[in-house]
C-alpha cells in the first residue's frame, strides 16, 4: 500500500531537491522510478510497524502516514549523503511508528484498519434522588 505519492514528496521538499535526488541519469528531469522506489521502500517499513497492531492494507490513510512515508522516503532518497535534518526527521519517523506499534499513539483506526467509531461524546447518569418532598421529615 502507498502512503504517499511522489507529488507529496515535492510539495513537502520542493521541486528542486527531488529532482536532486532522484535525476541519477541527468535528464533534468524527477525520476519517477527512483522516487516510487524509495517510496515502496518506506510503505514496507511503515507495514512492519503496523502489522503488529492492525490488519493491513488500512482501508484509510490517516495524513501522520503521509508525512511518516515521505520522511523515510527522503532519507532513503540521500542514501548516505542525509544532512543531519532529513537524519532527525527520519529518526522521529521511526520513534513514532515504534508507539504506533506498542499502542503508545492511536491511529484513530480500529484494529481491521477501518476508523474507528468514536464515544467522545457527553453522557450524565444520576446517582439517584438524595432529598424529596416525602423524604424530608422534620423540617419546617
Amino acid at each position: 500500500m502507498s502512503y504517499a505519492s511522489v507529488q507529496d514528496l515535492v510539495e513537502r521538499f520542493g521541486e528542486q531537491e527531488i529532482l536532486q535526488l532522484t535525476d541519477r541519469a541527468h535528464a533534468g528531469q524527477i525520476d519517477t522510478a527512483v522516487a516510487e522506489r524509495a517510496l515502496r521502500d518506506a510503505a514496507a517499513e511503515i507495514d512492519g510497524y503496523l502489522a503488529a497492531r492492525y490488519v493491513l492494507p488500512l482501508a484509510t490513510v490517516p495524513t501522520v502516514l503521509l508525512r511518516l512515508c515521505a520522511d523515510l522516503a527522503r532519507y532513503y532518497l540521500y542514501d548516505d549523503h542525509a544532512p543531519e535534518q532529513v537524519v532527525q526527521r527520519h529518526k522521529a519517523a521511526v520513534e513514532v511508528l515504534r508507539r504506533i506499534s506498542t499502542g503508545q499513539v492511536a491511529l484513530g483506526l480500529s484494529d481491521t484498519g477501518e476508523t474507528a467509531e468514536t464515544s467522545d461524546g457527553a453522557e450524565m447518569e444520576s446517582g439517584g434522588r438524595i432529598w424529596g418532598r416525602t423524604d424530608s421529615k422534620g423540617f419546617i
